[in-house]
């Protein structure tokens, strides 16, 4: 059967790439050809191949109170947190459905990483009791639709490391159980399959490290020991999924002993924020390139991607998040438009070209 009567299919599949993604629930749910078309792997890269990819952020994001006719921005207790999406080629927010499961918001602390088309929400605390969750769940783009995932194993697990090499698998290294120990452990999780396995332990405990995907390898970022409780450390481990094997510790990989949780890697490059500083890693040395925004000292998320190193941040505590974007040939910044109800606090996010 023809994807659509009376043309080729490689015309109609021409015609299904540029569907813009919120269009995707509609679209597979037309017929079966459509559904295969669009849950194909090579459904994504056609897009990529056609510049006809949607650069998207997804981000935890506390929910505003805003009395009508108010311009104030108010927060609860409590806040609660829900999935926000930035689409940055048109500067366009909306929020993604509730998790069923999860009616007083997103775990907090919880970790958000993409795989294909795809969003993985792992862990974090009950925002009413705080208890340490192991839970994991799928949001799946093409369905909009979200689905549980197997929970994460062995000890339950805070403020950990998380990256996903974008395809299938996401990572989890590090971070602490409920006594505030530090871990050295990690573990893989395979979406398709939802199977978990272990990694082979890290040299050393890091608590809130950052990992993060590099040249196709897994970088696990700085953190601190149990002993050291904040103290963050400069140094860096690098995971080769091709052996499974650590390829052993790095010293003072970071110019400072600081929360990496600015790092982040694109273009072939590592970048990182610090002060009022954008760093780039060129030549195994940090170096500062640009100034960040004057209106952005509190860095909550950093991606860079095609050519942008986009920031989201605020001036100081309670202040609007708000976002930037900077082109990474000329070091000028373009102001990201951030609607009131959307500039929120931010806990983790990350990107998705879909």
């Amino acid at each position: 059967m023809e994807l659509i009567p009376g043309l080729p299919d490689d015309v109609a599949r021409d015609c299904l790439v540029r569907v813009m993604y919120k269009q995707f629930p509609t679209v597979v749910s037309v017929c079966k050809g459509w559904r295969s078309e669009l849950e194909l792997p090579e459904f994504s890269r056609r897009r990529k191949n056609t510049c006809s990819s949607q650069r998207l952020i997804v981000m935890a994001q506390a929910r505003i109170d805003q009395k009508e006719g108010s311009s104030a921005m108010k927060y609860g207790a409590s806040p609660i947190y829900r999935l926000t999406l930035l689409e940055l080629d048109t500067g366009d927010w909306c929020e993604l459905p509730l998790i069923p499961e999860v009616s007083n918001g997103l775990p907090m602390f919880c970790r958000v990483v993409s795989v294909g088309s795809e969003i993985v929400v792992l862990g974090g605390m009950d925002p009413t009791s705080w208890e340490v969750s192991n839970s994991v769940f799928v949001f799946d783009f093409v369905s909009a639709t979200w689905r549980r995932g197997a929970d994460m194993p062995g000890v339950r697990r805070s403020f950990f490391g998380c990256a996903s090499d974008s395809d299938r698998t996401v990572f989890v290294v590090g971070g602490h159980d409920d006594e505030k120990n530090a871990l050295r452990s990690g573990m893989v999780y395979d979406v398709a399959k939802d199977e978990w396995a272990p990694l082979p332990d890290l040299a050393r405990e890091r608590d809130e490290c950052k990992a993060l995907f590099h040249d196709g390898k897994l970088h696990v970022i700085g953190g601190y020991c149990t002993e050291m409780q904040g103290r963050f450390e400069k140094t860096a481990e690098v995971f080769d999924v091709a052996t499974w094997k650590w390829n052993g510790m790095q010293e003072n990989f970071l110019a400072y002993a600081m929360c990496p949780r600015s790092c982040t890697s694109g273009n072939d490059q590592l970048y990182t924020c610090h002060g009022t500083d954008v760093l780039a890693f060129k030549d195994t040395t940090w170096q500062a390139v640009a100034k960040l925004p004057a209106d952005v000292h509190n860095i909550a998320h950093v991606e860079a991607l095609q050519g942008k190193l986009s920031v989201i941040g605020s001036a100081g505590f309670g202040e609007p998040y708000v976002g930037d974007e900077m082109d990474l040939k000329k070091y000028t910044w373009r102001k990201v438009q951030t609607p009131q109800q959307y500039s929120g606090h931010v806990q983790s996010g990350c990107y998705l070209e879909i």
